[in-house]
């Protein structure tokens, strides 16, 4: 699908086809509570281990945790989490209106998330600039934040998005 077919195809509400807001409709301040939620499982943890190449005990070795960590069980991977983060946030955000990402800063994981832990995520839209380069795009500052089941922040970054702009 070309861009220039979007333009015909815009949701009654000015939306992208496929769902994704462009960058006039993000204002700062405003904050995405997502619908979306997931309970993390073990096979997500040791699948993207494993799919990473990432042989760290902390995630994969459920003895090594109960005998030489301070958690008891494996911590889920901290990549996993960031990517679940910003994931759950795309569909009301961002589906069919990224043209990519430009970076993400400010990364933090200040609990641990677990097994069993169910995520759920908002996001605030920390900046908006149209392009000096890109007349059709504009660059989005998110900040994304993941809690788990009993409120408590599990992930938060910033993240950069060059966004299109809605067709004239």
């Amino acid at each position: 699908m070309t861009h220039e077919n979007d333009i015909s195809r815009l949701d009654a509400d000015g939306r992208h086809p496929r769902g994704g807001l462009w960058f006039e409709d993000f204002t700062v301040g405003r904050t995405f509570a997502h619908r979306l939620t997931r309970t993390v499982t073990q096979a997500d943890n040791m699948l993207f281990s494993n799919m990473t190449l990432n042989p760290q005990p902390l995630h994969i070795d459920a003895h090594f945790c109960a005998t030489e960590t301070e958690w008891g069980r494996p911590l889920v991977n901290s990549l996993f989490t960031l990517g679940l983060m910003v994931g759950i946030s795309v569909n009301d955000t961002t589906m069919g209106t990224t043209i990519g990402n430009l970076g993400m800063t400010d990364v933090r994981f200040p609990a641990p998330l677990f097994e069993g832990d169910t995520v759920r995520v908002a996001t605030e839209v920390a900046a908006a600039r149209v392009s000096k380069s890109r007349p059709d795009a504009g660059v989005v500052d998110f900040i994304h934040r993941a809690y788990k089941q009993d409120g408590t922040l599990v992930a938060e970054c910033r993240r950069q998005a060059f966004m299109r702009r809605r067709p004239a």
